[in-house]
């Protein structure tokens, strides 16, 4: 079973452009879509396309339109204390695949919110194989939750996937030593401003983001996927590292592709697939999403590992 946490739920509203975003233009709209949005519930969706048993811990009303939806698409939905209302982000996609996002902050946990959504991530981890910690943090929640959450978790024997960016990023890396996720999943962006490194570089050269993610893994965590865009992804741990180059793809939208890489890569794991294989699915997952429109998730029928080309990395330590 695969837990997740999404500490910042959203709506997520597409709106979709019929020509290129004009900054103080008027311009028309083709669709709108509203979906329920968040990394971990992005997860747990993709989870229940593929009938994978799944439950996502959220902060919201147990009787929130929000949770119903979700509960109505067949997501398990475990509660916790809410701060407020549901945020609504809205993404803008023009003709080309190219993605604007206005994210809102979301309402302001207390102390006591925060301490009942750990407790909660902790009582149902009892029988999750895997963990997933996602998304950004609400105002009030410490930089350091995920991190602290790692800690707690350690009894549970879940094992932890972490997909954050920002402060809660950055709490995590100065305490990988202690907290350990069993998997890291940043972009090539996110790694760049651990590492000093430059982004783009990272996303153009494999085997630079390959050993900008071996800092990570050295320092504690125990596997870093990250993703570089049009460039697939790279997937490091103690026993080496590999690259994935993506099928032919023609993007529609970027929003939540990383989450349904990451999704992917868990799925791979839990049919036992080796660390080539769970790439193979990571990349795979994530070039199907980014085909599809919004937050949409795909359908194992829509993935095509078959197409992904994998390649062991030489050169790559640090």
């Amino acid at each position: 079973m695969i837990l997740t946490l999404t500490p910042n739920p959203s709506v997520d509203r597409t709106v979709s452009l019929t020509t290129a975003l004009q900054r103080g233009e008027v311009q028309k709209i083709s669709t709108v879509l509203d979906q329920p949005g968040g990394k971990g519930v992005n997860i747990s969706r993709a989870a229940v396309a593929a009938e994978v048993p799944t439950v996502a811990v959220l902060p919201a009303r147990d009787d929130d339109e929000f949770v119903t939806s979700l509960r109505d698409g067949g997501v398990t939905v475990v509660t916790s204390t809410p701060a407020g209302a549901i945020r609504m982000n809205i993404t803008v996609t023009e003709p080309d695949g190219t993605t604007t996002k206005l994210n809102a902050p979301g309402a302001t946990l207390s102390p006591t919110d925060v301490e009942a959504l750990a407790a909660t991530v902790v009582e149902q981890a009892a029988g999750a194989t895997w963990v997933v910690l996602a998304g950004s943090l609400p105002p009030g929640a410490p930089a350091t939750f995920y991190a602290d959450l790692c800690r707690a978790l350690r009894d549970t024997g879940a094992r932890v996937a972490v997909d954050t960016s920002g402060a809660p990023l950055a709490a995590l890396v100065a305490d990988l030593a202690d907290a350990q996720p069993d998997l890291m999943k940043p972009n090539g962006e996110e790694l760049a401003s651990l590492t000093g490194d430059d982004a783009d570089a990272l996303e153009a050269d494999p085997v630079a983001a390959a050993r900008a993610a071996r800092v990570l893994v050295d320092r504690g965590a125990r596997a870093v996927l990250a993703s570089l865009g049009g460039n697939g992804a790279v997937l490091v741990n103690a026993d080496g590292a590999w690259h994935a180059s993506p099928p032919p793809t023609t993007v529609v939208s970027t929003v939540g592709a990383g989450d349904s890489s990451l999704f992917g890569h868990l799925l791979a794991d839990l049919r036992g697939l080796d660390a080539p294989g769970r790439l193979t699915m990571s990349v795979a997952y994530g070039s199907a999403a980014a085909a599809l429109p919004g937050t949409t998730v795909p359908t194992p029928t829509q993935v095509r590992p078959d197409l992904v080309s994998v390649s062991a990395l030489g050169g790559w330590h640090a």
